[in-house]
């Protein structure tokens, strides 16, 4: 019985059902994503190679620095929730959710690479440069690091669920929750605002107008992980989790 079950860690998963819900807010966060389906091709960026290519050399700068690091956190979140939410997830309504998260990363990961590829002569010039940056890369650790303890940990779970210590499970599960929920709720939209400061000016409109659709569905996402995290809070009657809350409250804050 499914509406029985955890969120995440319960029993193994049979039949794909989508008529009776735990928590049916996963089922509408999910249809509401599928509505936005979307592709970064339909946006014309023949205006933004010219905007480009009159730049400044600090606008050149500042606009292809962002990109980098959009470009490496959307590969981070391209495979992130799959890799380690999704093995532990207990309920179909919140494994499709985490399936379709998954798939519009990608494709937001589309959208930079359909960027660099109509505003610059090499994209590769710039892709082969991003881990190259030590800022950039500094500041993806700080979201990889806590998908990495989760995937270790959850790995050795599944294969010896009675040799894991539960506590630490589930605290790795809730740092990466809480971590995926900054990013998606602050600090992707630190940077879209360099994207859209841009297009304030009508430069790289196209480019704006891609990190609008990309912005919209990071609010989607940002909504699951924030239901997700209200959950554990407030409804879920999980001993385990709310000691974890509480232990890590400093460390989340």
């Amino acid at each position: 019985d499914f509406t029985k079950q955890d969120m995440f860690f319960g029993a193994d998963m049979n039949t794909q059902r989508y008529d009776t819900f735990r928590h049916p807010v996963f089922d509408k966060l999910n249809q509401t994503m599928l509505g936005y389906f979307w592709r970064p091709e339909e946006v014309s960026l023949q205006k933004d190679r010219a905007d480009f290519a009159n730049f400044r050399p600090e606008q050149k700068h500042i606009f292809t620095s962002n990109l980098k690091y959009q470009t490496l956190l959307d590969s981070v979140q391209g495979r992130g929730p799959c890799l380690a939410f999704l093995p532990h997830v207990s309920l179909p309504e919140l494994e499709g959710c985490i399936v379709t998260w998954d798939f519009f990363e990608t494709i937001h990961s589309r959208s930079y690479t359909h960027i660099m590829k109509n505003v610059y002569a090499d994209p590769s010039e710039v892709f082969d440069t991003i881990l190259e940056d030590e800022k950039i890369e500094r500041r993806a650790k700080s979201v990889t690091q806590t998908y990495d303890d989760l995937i270790k940990l959850g790995y050795q779970w599944t294969i010896s669920p009675d040799k894991v210590d539960m506590y630490e499970l589930k605290k790795r599960l809730w740092l990466a929750m809480c971590t995926v929920n900054i990013l998606e709720g602050l600090r992707f939209y630190v940077s879209f605002a360099c994207s859209f400061a841009f297009g304030e000016l009508k430069k790289l409109e196209g480019s704006a107008k891609i990190i609008s659709f990309i912005a919209r569905d990071e609010s989607q996402h940002f909504a699951m992980s924030q239901q997700i995290i209200n959950a554990y809070r407030e409804r879920e009657n999980d001993k385990v989790m709310n000691q974890v809350i509480k232990d890590t409250e400093q460390q989340v804050y």
